[in-house]
């Protein structure tokens, strides 16, 4: 695997302190919040000194029922072109379910949900895999995720999982040691564990990130510094092998560039001092480590049909209970999947507020309880844009606020983002318009 150093994830926000950070050799994008024909400045920039750039896919839905969308594995492939890629990453999880294999309407978690750890869960993932691999022009890498709960009935650790998964694709792996740490407390697998018996000779590399514990929960916030219990797991991991690439994922609360640089600072040297007692890989390997994954990994069995379609009941149980409030499908913990579905609301929320900050604006402290009701039965079917515009309109008819300026101002956004603007001025359209906002308690 080609060495990448030390990294850290690009993001607009931190993109000035990104360039003017020492001794940055990667950076990290989300792949879906790039245009490969209008690449920011700064990207630009750092790809001209020789900085790697390297795509991160968080809409695949790899573990899902059904086979990759074409159109998502061809924007990959043409992210990673355009941005002169080593490889891509994309997650081990499913983001949305639902559709004609279960005669349901489509749902979307716009969040990364654990697939099951099952012979039958781990077919449908390899072929996926297999598919992103044949369209994509550089290798791929898939990652680990962060779980609060798991499946009833599951037959693999993470460990047996990820290593039989590298054993039959190839696919390098992305080890999130934040991860780890996280299925660590909320489930009580033990990292070291995971480790032994992982295949890291398919390493790729290796993200670091924080978050924090409330109520006996870890929340993998990427808005946190990243804790001694996480970088303990990097030093277990680094201990074992050298890792081609380890880079600092953070999402959001940025703090200071002085701040961002010294943490990157402490996750090199954590992988420095745990790697001078280092017992390579394959010479004296630990128990339970397994050889090198490659383009002759042995297939395993096919998922057919009929592994899809209960695949995707299963799936499609467990994120409407999640989104929509139907009864948790039986033997998961009810629980965590209440703590679950809130944590989707509000991170819904979040999103719906950074693509359309003019919302908060206008409704001030009653936007987040507001989209909390609004949010409730009404799951993600289509992408953020429409569910802002959704929310807003929704506001408007069903909720109108009090204050006639805030009504207007909502009414005013909602035509523009929507398109309607477009047809002020138009004699027919006017009469339209007054019909319709009569409707919204203008």
């Amino acid at each position: 695997m080609e060495r990448l150093g030390t990294g850290i994830g690009w993001r607009p926000a931190i993109a000035e302190a990104v360039e003017a950070m020492a001794g940055i050799e990667w950076v990290e994008v989300v792949a879906e919040n790039v245009c490969p024909g209008h690449l920011p400045d700064s990207l630009r920039r750092l790809r001209e000194r020789g900085v790697a750039v390297v795509p991160h896919g968080v809409g695949l839905g790899l573990g899902g029922a059904e086979r990759p969308d074409p159109v998502r594995l061809a924007a990959l492939a043409q992210r990673a072109e355009a941005l002169g890629s080593p490889l891509v990453t994309e997650h081990i999880a499913f983001v949305r379910a639902g559709g004609e294999r279960t005669a349901s309407r489509g749902l979307e978690a716009g969040h990364l949900l654990p697939v099951p750890r099952t012979r039958e869960g781990l077919a449908v993932l390899c072929e996926n895999v297999r598919i992103a691999q044949d369209q994509l022009p550089v290798p791929l890498a898939v990652e680990n995720i962060a779980a609060l709960f798991s499946w009833p009935g599951e037959e693999l650790t993470e460990g047996q999982f990820l290593h039989e998964l590298a054993d039959r694709t190839g696919v390098r792996l992305l080890i999130d040691v934040a991860n780890l740490h996280t299925n660590h407390v909320n489930q009580g697998e033990d990292p070291a564990a995971a480790l032994d018996a992982l295949p890291l000779e398919a390493l790729a590399y290796v993200h670091v990130a924080g978050g924090f514990e409330r109520d006996g929960v870890w929340h993998d916030s990427h808005a946190h510094p990243v804790p001694e219990p996480v970088l303990a797991v990097l030093a277990e991991l680094a201990s074992r092998v050298r890792p081609p690439g380890v880079l600092l994922e953070r999402d959001e609360r940025f703090p200071s560039a002085a701040e961002l640089e010294a943490e990157v600072a402490k996750i090199r040297r954590t992988v420095a001092v745990a790697g001078r007692d280092r017992v390579p890989v394959g010479a004296g390997a630990r128990p339970g480590s397994a050889p090198a994954s490659g383009a002759g990994a042995a297939t395993g069995p096919v998922a057919d049909e009929a592994a899809r379609t209960r695949l995707a009941l299963g799936q499609t149980a467990l994120l409407s209970a999640l989104v929509a409030g139907t009864p948790a499908p039986e033997g998961f913990d009810r629980g965590r999947l209440r703590v679950q579905s809130r944590m989707l609301t509000a991170k819904r929320g979040s999103v719906v507020a950074s693509l359309a900050p003019e919302l908060e604006q206008i409704l001030g402290d009653t936007y987040r309880p507001r989209f909390l009701r609004y949010a409730a039965g009404r799951p993600l079917t289509g992408g953020y844009r429409a569910d802002a515009l959704a929310f807003a309109l929704h506001t408007l008819r069903e909720e109108p606020p009090a204050e006639r300026a805030v009504r207007r101002a909502l009414r005013d956004w909602w035509i523009e983002r929507s398109g309607r603007a477009s047809l002020v001025g138009r004699p027919w359209a006017r009469w339209a318009r007054v019909a319709r906002f009569a409707l919204l308690g203008r």
